[in-house]
């Protein structure tokens, strides 16, 4: 349980990373859906695992996600953890960011992986609605460096009790580079092409904002380009570099002060060793590399009988803490 092998016949990187969408071609469970008006007047989309008002609910620890680029409920490993710690015994839920629920938000901006304002937002809500709760946090690729942000900045009040990160891209440089190499250029296409979807939707606000023309949006064919139109000038950055900088997890790992484990696959093909941190980290970090498990895979078992690893450990690591 503890250790990662990958399943016999699946252990190629791209396998791993691909497997999960093949296998689990439908949502475990339909969830019950919430919409939170934000204060800037835009709307967080939340998916829990049960009525989060019901006497069962109010009485569960809290299992709380943040998935990954252009991810949703419906995203295999999202709703597979969620499923898994809802059968421990956990209430799930899951902040959609803006934009990702399948509903064009109100506002021009977007979500990136340095925006952690929107995820303090919501923690805060659970944190008035289930004040006495023990709640652990897991971060999926994206959503695993902006909670690395967030977990620095909000180091001393965090709203949590523990959390993981799972296959972020630390360094948002130097993966934007890789994903633009060999095989990786397939889950590049796939991310741009839902990129850019979600903002031709909202053509008429960034039109506004940026003064866009339709055409501009649709001629961008890298990530490191898309984000050096529309994500960092839309947040406040200058460019695609000064965006990366400033927002890259990895510089921030030394301030995190809440139990954190970090798990990496070192085949990862959106990743490069320059995500893997080669200082000193603190004590209440457990860093996890491994050598297989490609992004947000690691299948493990067999061809014939494939597990989802992080289904089975993450709910078995933070057991402890659901009765503390």
């Amino acid at each position: 349980m503890t250790h990662f092998t990958a399943a016999s016949g699946i252990s190629n990187p791209h396998l791993q990373t691909l497997a999960p969408r093949f296998i689990r071609k439908k949502a475990l469970f339909e969830p019950i859906w919430q919409t939170l008006d934000t204060l800037d007047g835009d709307f967080l989309d939340l998916a829990w695992s049960e009525d989060s008002q019901s006497d069962a609910a109010q009485a569960k620890p809290l299992f709380v996600l943040f998935h990954g680029l252009e991810g949703c409920f419906y995203s295999p490993y999202a709703n597979g953890l969620m499923n898994a710690f809802a059968k421990e015994g956990w209430l799930s839920v899951m902040m959609h960011f803006r934009g990702c629920s399948g509903k064009p938000n109100r506002l021009p901006r977007a979500y990136h992986s340095g925006e952690i304002e929107d995820a303090r937002f919501f923690l805060e809500y659970l944190d008035q609605q289930f004040p006495n709760r023990v709640k652990v946090a897991v971060g999926i690729s994206l959503g695993g460096n902006m909670l690395a942000n967030y977990l620095a900045q909000y180091a001393d009040d965090p709203l949590l009790n523990a959390a993981s990160i799972v296959s972020a891209p630390l360094d948002l440089s130097a993966c934007s580079e890789r994903i633009e190499q060999g095989f990786s250029k397939v889950y590049k296409t796939y991310l741009l092409r839902s990129l850019k979807r979600n903002a031709l939707r909202k053509h008429h606000l960034l039109k506004g904002e940026l003064g866009l023309s339709y055409q501009s949006i649709k001629r961008v064919t890298k990530l490191h380009d898309f984000d050096d139109l529309i994500t960092a000038p839309l947040h406040g950055f200058q460019d695609a570099e000064d965006y990366y900088q400033r927002c890259s997890g990895i510089h921030r790992l030394q301030q995190i002060k809440l139990p954190t484990q970090i798990i990496h696959a070192k085949d990862d093909p959106f990743m490069t060793d320059a995500v893997i941190p080669h200082f000193v980290l603190p004590a209440n970090i457990h860093y996890r590399l491994f050598e297989q498990g490609g992004h947000v895979g690691f299948v493990t078992g067999s061809v014939m009988k494939p597990r989802f690893w992080l289904e089975e450990m993450l709910p078995a690591y933070y057991q402890a803490l659901k009765t503390a």
